[in-house]
C-alpha cells in the first residue's frame, strides 16, 4: 500500500486513468458501488468492471477521494492548472464518490457550456451517481439544470428553422419537428425511468419524487395522455409501497392536472362559452351562406361533445382511484398513507362536484347536471353499487380489473352515451357510500391501526365534509 505522498499520486492517477478505461470499455454501466475491502491483497487495480457493474474497492477511497477533490478546490482558486480533458475525468470520479460536492457539477456546468461535455453524457453522469446515492439533492438539481439546456436548444432549434423556412418562403419540415418531439419524448421517458428507479432504492425519496413533478411539468405540461399513463403505471407502484406517503402524494399531483386539464372547455352559458360560440358564428358566417349549413350550432354540439367526454374522464379518474384505495386498504390494513390519500382524493372530488354545480346554475346541459345532482346527494347512494361496498363483496372480478396496470383510463363511447340518457356512472363516491365503506371496514376489521384510521377518516367526513353539504 502506498505510503509515501509520492506513491499516492501515482496510484491516484492510475486509478482514475483506470475510471476512464472502464467507461471507454464498456459504455453501457449501468450501477455502480464500493466493494468493502479493507486493504489491497493483491498487486492490481482497485476498479473492478463485471458485465454493466463497475465497482471501486473500500481501501483505495480514502487516497482517491481527498486527492481528487484538492485537485479540484487548487483548479478552482486558480492555484493549479488542469486541462479539459483531466477536468472531465476528474469530476467524473469525485461526484461518482461524492456526488453533494456542488463545485464539481459547477465546474461540469462550465464544460458544458463550452462545449466539451454534451449533456446527455452528464445525464449519464448522474444516473450513475444515483444508483449509489439516489437521494443526492445535488445531483437532481444538476439534471433539472441539464434538462432545461437540452430544452432551449431543441426549442432554438425549432426557432431558427422556422425562420429560414419563412424567410425562403417554404413551409417547416415536418419530419424534423417530429424527430425533434421523439427526442423530447425518449428524454422524458428516461427520466421517469431514472426517477422510478431511485424512489425503489430509497423509500419515501422526496428528491427523486420532486424531480419527477418537475419534469411533466416543464416537458409534459398540457399533455393529457403522459399524465394519464404516469397515473395508469403507478398503480403497481404503489401497490407494491403501501406505506410511502411520496408515491400516493405523486398520484395527488397527477389527478390535479388531470382534472386541471380536462376542465378547460368552458362551461355553457359562460362567458367563455359566449364568446366563443359568436368568434366562431362570425368566423364562419360566409361559408354558412355559401353551403347552406349551420356551423354555430355545428361547433356548439362538438364543444358540447367534447365537453361531456372530458366530464366523462374526470368522473372515471375518481371512480378508478377510490376503487384502488379501497382495495388496497382492505388488502393492507393498518397503513395510514393509504387513509391520507384516500380523504385527500375524496376531498378534490367534493370540491371538483361543487365547482362544477355552480358552473352547471341555469345551464340547459341536462345530462350532465342530472349526472351531478344526483352523485352530490349524500343520501342516496349511487346504482350499481358504491365505492364504500369494497370490491370483494357484491363483485368478485372486480378488484383484479383495478389492479391492472394497462387499463386505460379514457371513456369509451358507451360511456359518453350513459351521460346523455341522464344515467349514474357506477362508483361515483357520495358521503353515504364513504360512510358505508368505513362501516364495512369497523365490522369486518381486528386490526387497532386500521380501526383507528378509519375512525379517524370518519370523524374527517362529518367534521369537514358534512359540514359543506
Amino acid at each position: 500500500m502506498a505510503e509515501t505522498e509520492e506513491e499516492v499520486d501515482v496510484l491516484v492517477q492510475r486509478v482514475v486513468k483506470d475510471i476512464t478505461n472502464a467507461f471507454k470499455r464498456n459504455p453501457n454501466i449501468d450501477e455502480i458501488g464500493v466493494i468493502p475491502c479493507p486493504e489491497a491483497r493483491y498487486n492490481r487495480s482497485p476498479i473492478v468492471l463485471v458485465e454493466n457493474k463497475l465497482g471501486v474497492e473500500s481501501w483505495c477511497v480514502k487516497f482517491l477521494l481527498p486527492y481528487v477533490h484538492n485537485k479540484l478546490l487548487l483548479y478552482r482558486q486558480r492555484k493549479h492548472w488542469l486541462d479539459r480533458e483531466a477536468l472531465v475525468d476528474i469530476t467524473c470520479t469525485l461526484l461518482l464518490l461524492n456526488p453533494d460536492f456542488t463545485t464539481a457539477w459547477n465546474v461540469r456546468k462550465e464544460l458544458l457550456q463550452c462545449g466539451v461535455l454534451n449533456p446527455e453524457k452528464d445525464l449519464y453522469l448522474g444516473k450513475l451517481a444515483l444508483t449509489k446515492f439516489p437521494k443526492s439533492p445535488e445531483t437532481w438539481i444538476h439534471r433539472r439544470w441539464v434538462l432545461q439546456q437540452i430544452m432551449q436548444q431543441f426549442s432554438s432549434v425549432s426557432r431558427n428553422r422556422k425562420k429560414q423556412h419563412q424567410a425562403e418562403g417554404e413551409q417547416a419540415d415536418p419530419e424534423r419537428i417530429q424527430q425533434i418531439r421523439d427526442q423530447l419524448a425518449r428524454t422524458l421517458h428516461q427520466e421517469m425511468k431514472v426517477c422510478s428507479d431511485a424512489s425503489c432504492r430509497y423509500p419515501s425519496n422526496y428528491n427523486a419524487w420532486s424531480h419527477r413533478i418537475w419534469v411533466l411539468q416543464h416537458m409534459a405540461k398540457g399533455n393529457v395522455k403522459v399524465f394519464h399513463d404516469e397515473l395508469s403505471s403507478m398503480r403497481l407502484w404503489v401497490s407494491m409501497h403501501v406505506s410511502d406517503h411520496s408515491g400516493f402524494h405523486y398520484r395527488q399531483f397527477l389527478i390535479k392536472e388531470l382534472i386541471n386539464e380536462l376542465s378547460q372547455t368552458p362551461a355553457p352559458g359562460s362567458p367563455q362559452h359566449r364568446s366563443s360560440s359568436v368568434h366562431s358564428g362570425s368566423h364562419s358566417y360566409s361559408c354558412s351562406q355559401s353551403n347552406g349549413e349551420l356551423p354555430v350550432a355545428e361547433a356548439a354540439a362538438a364543444e358540447d361533445a367534447d365537453r361531456q367526454l372530458s366530464f366523462t374522464t374526470v368522473l372515471q379518474v375518481f371512480h378508478q382511484e377510490m376503487e384502488l384505495c379501497s382495495d388496497l386498504i382492505q388488502s393492507f390494513p393498518g397503513h395510514e398513507a393509504l387513509w391520507c390519500h384516500r380523504r385527500h382524493v375524496f376531498y378534490l372530488w367534493h370540491h371538483w362536484r361543487r365547482e362544477h354545480q355552480q358552473n352547471l346554475n341555469g345551464s340547459s346541459n341536462s345530462a350532465t347536471e342530472t349526472v351531478l345532482v344526483n352523485s352530490s346527494d349524500p343520501g342516496s347512494p349511487p346504482s350499481g353499487g358504491g365505492v364504500g361496498e369494497g370490491p370483494s363483496a357484491d363483485r368478485p372480478g372486480h378488484a383484479a380489473e383495478a389492479m391492472d396496470e394497462d387499463r386505460a383510463l379514457l371513456p369509451e363511447p358507451r360511456d359518453s352515451k350513459r351521460l346523455k340518457r341522464g344515467v349514474l356512472m357506477p362508483g361515483t363516491p357520495t358521503l353515504s357510500t364513504e360512510h358505508n365503506f368505513v362501516s364495512s371496514v369497523l365490522d369486518g376489521c381486528c386490526n387497532l391501526e386500521q380501526r383507528r384510521f378509519a375512525q379517524a377518516y370518519r370523524k374527517w367526513l362529518d367534521t369537514v365534509i358534512g359540514q359543506q353539504l
